[in-house]
């Protein structure tokens, strides 16, 4: 992760995965990310707790890059670029 301002960046699109348990968001994000471009982001709105630790580890182990997360009102906003 880097100093990346998170609130303003650009993203490709958006997986709306609130409302659903584990591993639902994570699955959502797995489906998502193949409909981004390689370099481009995508966000994934979850307020399943467990996303804060299953985003980051599937993304790193795949390949991609995890951003970071945004926390917004009952939900996290988290952010992941595509790398291949």
């Amino acid at each position: 992760m880097n100093d990346l301002d998170l609130t303003s960046i650009e993203v490709a699109s958006t997986v709306d995965a609130r409302g659903s348990a584990c591993p639902g968001p994570l699955l959502e994000a797995k489906k998502g990310i193949g409909k981004v471009k390689v370099g481009e982001v995508l966000e994934v709105y979850s307020n399943d707790t467990g996303t804060r630790k299953d985003i980051p580890a599937w993304a790193n182990k795949v390949g991609h890059e995890y951003l970071g997360v945004v926390e917004a009102d009952g939900y996290d906003k988290h952010f992941v670029r595509r790398k291949k």
